[in-house]
């Protein structure tokens, strides 16, 4: 499928912002993707999706939605379903496959139905009894929030306790995940390819959302400074989550690689970040796709033969 002839003619909808912790940076992908689509000669708006995002839709005649919105709402399969009954076809995942990647807890019944190793973990809701903990440090985080919000690795009870308090105040569900050392790794995947595999070296020791999304505050080694098989194996990994969950077009897995050389998958990005500091660009360039390359392939894998 030729995306730019698929879109000729179309209005296309860029769907940023919204009401997640996430905004910020949903619009900065968002503006860099109008920005794209814009550059190319395509009738293109940038739509801010809130209540009356149906409303929106209708007034501008949108034929065509890129969805460039971040955590609840625009991957949690709200906005899909919302144009899925407006018949609107859009970028990305589905549903479900958005609603499942988006829940931590959710997605891990998934990996380990499938046996794709990935650290072990508890899963709380509010009131729960807080279980103890044999050994630090440990991992808690909301379970559907995305770019390391509400994300702690407590070393002690004290820390621990904080940070549950914390992961709860963006959550009603969270999770308590074993903490695995070594080197942070995320593979992008484009329809049924997996990207070159980008090393994550924060600047502060712990890749959170300052580290994610201020210039500066991380380096991306591309290629990853693991063995040859462990990148082989992290890539089909990646893969293997992405089509256990039913992804489509495009996403972004996070993985850890141990210290013996194994990697374990930590979690999948359904739309993943487009702006100047994001990983996916510096996955595609590395693959040779320039951002507006990019841009259309994630159309053509959207609407492209399932």
């Amino acid at each position: 499928m030729d995306a730019k002839k698929y879109l000729k003619g179309k209005k296309i909808g860029v769907l940023l912002g919204g009401p997640s912790s996430e905004r910020e940076i949903s619009i900065k992908t968002g503006q860099a993707v109008a920005a794209s689509l814009k550059g190319m000669g395509f009738n293109t708006v940038a739509i801010d999706a809130g209540a009356d995002l149906p409303q929106k839709l209708k007034e501008q005649s949108v034929d065509f939605a890129f969805i460039s919105l971040h955590g609840p709402m625009g991957e949690d399969g709200s906005v899909q379903g919302l144009l899925e009954v407006m018949k609107i076809p859009y970028t990305g995942c589905g549903v479900l496959s958005s609603a499942v990647s988006m829940d931590k807890a959710s997605s891990k019944l998934v990996f380990n139905a499938f046996s794709i190793p990935t650290p072990a973990s508890i899963t709380l809701t509010r009131g729960d009894k807080i279980p103890a903990v044999k050994k630090y440090p440990v991992v808690v985080k909301p379970a559907t929030q995305g770019s390391a919000i509400g994300v702690s690795i407590p070393g002690n009870k004290a820390q621990y306790l904080a940070a549950i308090k914390t992961a709860f105040s963006y959550d009603d569900k969270i999770l308590i995940e074993e903490f695995v050392a070594g080197t942070e790794i995320t593979v992008g995947i484009l329809g049924d390819k997996a990207l070159p595999v980008i090393e994550i070296v924060p600047k502060g020791g712990f890749y959170d959302f300052k580290s994610k999304y201020q210039p500066g505050q991380s380096d991306h080694i591309i290629p990853a400074r693991i063995s040859p098989s462990a990148m082989k194996k992290s890539q089909e990994l990646a893969l293997r989550a992405f089509k256990a969950l039913g992804c489509k077009a495009v996403a972004r897995v996070d993985l850890i690689v141990d210290k013996s050389g194994k990697p374990w998958v930590l979690e999948i990005n359904t739309i993943p970040g487009m702006t100047q500091t994001s990983l996916l660009p510096d996955a595609a360039k590395a693959a040779g796709l320039s951002f507006d390359s990019l841009v259309l392939k994630i159309v053509e894998y959207s609407v492209g033969p399932k």
